[in-house]
């Protein structure tokens, strides 16, 4: 299933409405949009460029998403005036629409339809948290990582084309978004060690590659088989 974007699900003057609203920054990779036990009452809608939300448990990191062009940041703090529970960090450079949640409420109030849009992007996250833990019962690593790699796929990827040594020509997908093997361990709730097993191994050992600069995957269909998605 694809990612629902915030962006995508408003009306055309819910869209001009927000922008009227809120003001166009720019965030240095590294830099934080959020941090997390803060309370602020700011929310963002990422135009460009990744994100990753994150949180800190006594030194261990867990990656609760990845969100890009046209997803909500902050909504749930929004939406209960409560204190952030995570940080936000720019994985690349980013362009977004902020504005203060209490602008983004009126907003909502005027077009009252576009209230969906929000809780269509929480309804979606629900459903993503929550297949994410049943793939832990019983334990499917395998599963768990595929799905991850679909999601940076589904939001990120750029197809492109390149000839084998065969002469045939092959079809891919390019995910420019600089995520490590560590970072999808964070995200997947396992060890670097066993991200890498799992694509050093069949099917994954020749149609997907993770480096330092982004994800080259060259067989999709092998990551919806094992996410369970054909």
């Amino acid at each position: 299933m694809a990612a629902t974007r915030f962006w995508d699900a408003l009306s055309p003057r819910a869209r001009e409405a927000l922008r009227g609203a809120g003001a166009p920054v720019v965030i240095r990779p590294g830099a934080f949009l959020m941090r997390e036990h803060t309370r602020a009452s700011q929310v963002f809608v990422v135009r460009a460029g990744a994100v990753k939300v994150w949180v800190d448990r006594d030194g261990e990191i867990a990656i609760l998403d990845v969100l890009g062009p046209g997803d909500l940041v902050g909504e749930v703090e929004a939406a209960d005036g409560g204190i952030r529970h995570a940080n936000v960090e720019a994985m690349t450079r980013v362009e977004a629409l902020v504005l203060p949640a209490a602008r983004l409420r009126s907003v909502l109030d005027a077009r009252p339809e576009s209230a969906w849009a929000v809780a269509a992007v929480l309804a979606e996250r629900l459903r993503d948290a929550n297949e994410l833990r049943v793939a832990h019962f019983p334990d499917e690593p395998e599963r768990r990582l595929a799905s991850r790699l679909l999601r940076l796929v589904e939001r990120f990827g750029t197809p492109f084309k390149e000839e084998r040594p065969d002469g045939v020509t092959a079809e891919g997908v390019h995910v420019q978004v600089p995520i490590s093997q560590q970072d999808l361990a964070r995200w997947t709730g396992m060890g670097r060690r066993k991200v890498a097993q799992i694509l050093a191994a069949e099917p994954l050992r020749d149609g997907v590659a993770v480096t330092r600069t982004g994800i080259v995957v060259r067989s999709a269909d092998a990551l919806r088989r094992l996410a369970g998605d054909d």
